[in-house]
């Protein structure tokens, strides 16, 4: 049962082409509510078919808060989203709705409904170019190891492939006097303002999934993805928006490197791989509630079985 002081908050996650949007939908028809996307592509403007933006024909008037509102070539943090994402949902609550969190980004998740509190960012570009160069000319793993020595606990989390994230840890140490996990540990300190009844869809066959995802990219194409992809292909647009799942795959196309059908079928491949790691993070959360979309005959069975956890959720 949801506490007094905090505000109810419904979550449909999970892994892309897995029907989020549409038992959102469902669900903020059957409860007067409205939808704050949790998509961290879906927010750029003119990003429509690679991010698989609802349509006006999928959003069925239900209003959709943080979709297409961001030019590509801004910039955009986790902690813009949060803030962002928690007026949505004030100024939603404060008309007597109520709000459907949905989407599949799960790090802009847990940083929304976990209440985590970003310090303000502290950049040191000096440093960060003299540890690129020194991963180009000792190796990445160099580098790990200073920052096993300096944060054993963010090191154990990180690949040596991952150089952005040793860079950015071995930064932090640096600019603030402290290691990323107690930055980490620091930013939990306040409780959450939510009360939140998560639901992530999943398939208990995976083929299931996958086949659900090849026919999404199939789909895509024939809307013009190939159209959407081109203009970003060798654009000066911001660099997070052009490596969005769906252009990058293509440009080998553009560029004469390979062919339309290979690049579709890496297309195809990044996708189900995408959806696999976002599985693993919503997997990680003990608080999910899971509905396996292939145990349901249609869209009115699986909205049911949503709607028991949901009332299960308010101690109803």
């Amino acid at each position: 049962m949801a506490e007094s002081n905090t505000i109810p908050l419904i979550a449909v996650v999970g892994p892309t082409a897995s029907g989020k949007t549409s038992l959102a939908v469902d669900i903020c028809k059957k409860i007067g509510g409205e939808a704050v996307s949790c998509d961290s592509m879906q927010i750029y403007n003119g990003m429509d078919i690679a991010t698989a933006k609802p349509t006006a024909d999928e959003m069925r008037g239900i209003p959709h808060h943080l979709i297409g509102f961001l030019e590509p070539d801004e910039p955009f943090s986790v902690a813009k989203y949060c803030e962002a994402a928690r007026a949505a949902i004030n100024d939603i609550v404060s008309r007597g709705k109520k709000s459907v969190l949905v989407g599949g980004t799960g790090l802009y998740y847990n940083s929304l409904v976990d209440n985590i509190e970003f310090l303000p960012e502290e950049t040191d570009f000096e440093y960060r170019e003299e540890l690129k160069k020194r991963a180009e000319s000792e190796g990445a793993q160099v580098l790990l190891d200073e920052l096993y020595k300096a944060d054993p606990a963010a090191a154990a989390e990180l690949h040596v492939n991952n150089l952005g994230r040793i860079i950015r840890a071995l930064e932090i140490c640096r600019t603030t006097g402290k290691t990323k996990t107690l930055q980490n540990e620091l930013s939990r300190k306040n409780p959450s303002p939510f009360t939140v009844t998560a639901i992530c869809l999943d398939a208990r066959d995976r083929q299931f999934l996958y086949n659900r995802i090849n026919k999404r990219v199939d789909i895509m194409l024939e809307s013009g993805l190939l159209q959407e992809a081109e203009k970003f292909f060798d654009s000066s647009l911001g660099t997070t928006a052009r490596q969005a799942i769906g252009y990058k795959e293509l440009y080998p196309y553009f560029s004469g490197e390979k062919s339309l059908e290979e690049c579709v079928d890496c297309l195809k491949m990044q996708t189900r791989r995408y959806a696999k790691r976002q599985l693993t993070w919503f997997r990680r959360d003990e608080r999910m509630n899971f509905l396996y979309i292939d145990e349901y005959e249609n869209s009115g069975a699986l909205l049911d079985a949503a709607m028991k956890i949901i009332e299960r959720g308010s101690g109803k």
